[in-house]
């Protein structure tokens, strides 16, 4: 029996005028699960949810069997969410970050981040204020697997990659979810990249989950149109 690192139990929850309705689904160790949908469907509500052990919804979420409401710090140690708002210190060195927010993680190693940094051919001398968007999200991921998460969160941060780096950074992906232990949950508008790189795929509609499953399913049935959705290229011609 495949071993659950996320489950979430009809969660719902209101940001001021959305609201998220009755989100259920699971997703095993080491898959990779896209979520997909307009912008305001929900998807970072939904992250953000999962993320934040004391955030307010009805329902229930667990990451790797622990309730996260009932377990935040546990859990907060055990997710790691990666998206374009950044806590680290702009004018500060990578490597004076990552020794300063890893005391947040139980389970953090310096060693183990620097092994990553060399992974991804980034220097810890250099300033976090002074990097590119991809380098960011690059020094975000390294710093996740020093302290080995069970889920990682991804909010939209393949958007804008070029297609090698692109490349470069699912191939640190598959590398987590094949020898660490983890599964990954991201969002994006790429439909080429959810068909090519995520084994379940979610699609979220005005805060409802419209469909959920393995992704050569999904897609199928999106294609066909028998979800109900309206495709991007055909909301012109409504």
């Amino acid at each position: 029996m495949e071993k659950m690192i996320l489950e979430v139990k009809e969660v719902s929850a209101v940001r001021k005028k959305f609201r998220l309705q009755n989100i259920s689904f699971s997703l095993p160790e080491g898959y990779i699960m896209g979520l997909m949908g307009k912008n305001g469907a929900g998807k970072t509500t939904l992250l953000k949810c999962i993320a934040n052990g004391k955030s307010r919804y009805q329902g229930d979420i667990l990451v790797a069997d622990k309730n996260c409401h009932s377990n935040p710090l546990w859990t907060g140690n055990k997710i790691a969410y990666l998206t374009e708002e950044s806590r680290f210190f702009h004018e500060e060195t990578l490597e004076r970050n990552a020794k300063v927010f890893g005391l947040f993680y139980e389970n953090f190693s310096l060693e183990e981040w620097k092994e990553a940094m060399e992974r991804i051919e980034l220097s810890g001398k250099r300033v976090y204020g002074r990097l590119s968007r991809g380098e960011k999200i690059k020094f975000h991921l390294a710093f996740a697997m020093a302290y080995q998460p069970s889920l990682y969160l991804l909010d939209e941060v393949t958007a804008g990659m070029d297609p090698v780096f692109r490349a470069e950074f699912f191939q640190l992906l598959h590398k987590i979810v094949e020898h660490g232990g983890a599964s990954i949950l991201m969002t994006s508008h790429l439909m080429e990249e959810m068909e090519l790189k995520t084994d379940y795929l979610g699609l979220l509609e005005e805060g409802s989950l419209r469909a959920f499953g393995e992704t050569p399913d999904i897609l199928t049935a999106f294609k066909a149109g028998t979800l109900g959705w309206v495709r991007k290229e055909e909301e012109g011609r409504q």
